[in-house]
């Protein structure tokens, strides 16, 4: 049985003590969500969690590394002690690996971007499930890339077709199978997939991963996340969006 939604709408954002998943929180927040932010590193965590509390919002500190199954199931754990339900999971913390040219990549390299940016999404996703289960409308953001889409890849106007690497985008191509066919097999919860960008413009938002290279802000890239974690009971599932729209596979 679906809990009372009267109570706040809750969220759990994965790497969520800077950049886009700190935002996200904020954004959230700000609008009355209970916020559970998921951070890795403890100190990071706690001031994020400060920075928004101070701002009025209703954080709690989830200490999470998405490549460690333990970690994972004390955040489910910790959790579950404020809530019996979860509305909202937003898998946002990512590795952009190290960017090593396909002649030189081992699998050593893939698999370090694979743990966090393929197999944390599923760790989470799944320790997740039963109180997603619980929610009304439950809702599971995916932070892909354009980087994870054939069509940009391919496109020779796109700078990332000349990013010659291959752990960060077959690691995202991965997150989209994935998240279809989770929506595909749980039509109870609606899985979506994101990217921080604007692909018809060829634009990325500046964060850590690139070194602040990126043209839109950290709030322009956080667009798709609200619309995302907001949908509506009669919202789509199993898409790819940015902030401007529909994303080609």
């Amino acid at each position: 049985m679906a809990a009372n939604q009267t109570t706040p709408t809750t969220v759990l954002i994965t790497g969520a003590n800077k950049g886009l998943g700190l935002e996200a929180a904020r954004r959230l927040g700000e609008m009355g969500w209970t916020v559970f932010l998921g951070s890795r590193d403890l100190d990071r965590g706690r001031a994020a969690v400060d920075k928004l509390e101070a701002g009025g919002a209703n954080v709690i500190l989830v200490p999470l590394d998405v490549t460690s199954d333990e970690s994972v199931a004390a955040a489910e754990r910790l959790v579950r002690e404020h809530t019996d339900r979860l509305d909202v999971l937003i898998n946002n913390a990512g590795s952009p690996g190290h960017m090593v040219a396909p002649a030189e990549a081992t699998a050593e390299e893939l698999h370090g971007v694979y743990d966090t940016n393929v197999y944390g999404p599923v760790r989470v996703t799944h320790a997740f499930l039963p109180l997603l289960q619980e929610a009304e409308n439950p809702r599971v953001v995916m932070v892909s890339s354009g980087g994870g889409s054939f069509t940009v890849v391919t496109d020779p106007e796109q700078g990332i077709s000349k990013m010659h690497e291959i752990a960060y985008t077959s690691s995202k191509a991965a997150l989209n199978m994935i998240t279809v066919r989770y929506a595909q097999a749980l039509p109870g919860i609606k899985f979506n997939l994101l990217t921080p960008g604007e692909v018809a413009n060829r634009k990325y938002t500046a964060t850590d991963m690139n070194n602040h290279t990126g043209q839109l802000t950290v709030n322009e890239g956080t667009d798709p996340f609200i619309e995302l974690a907001t949908l509506g009971a009669d919202g789509p599932s199993g898409t790819f969006i940015d902030r401007l729209g529909p994303v080609a596979w």
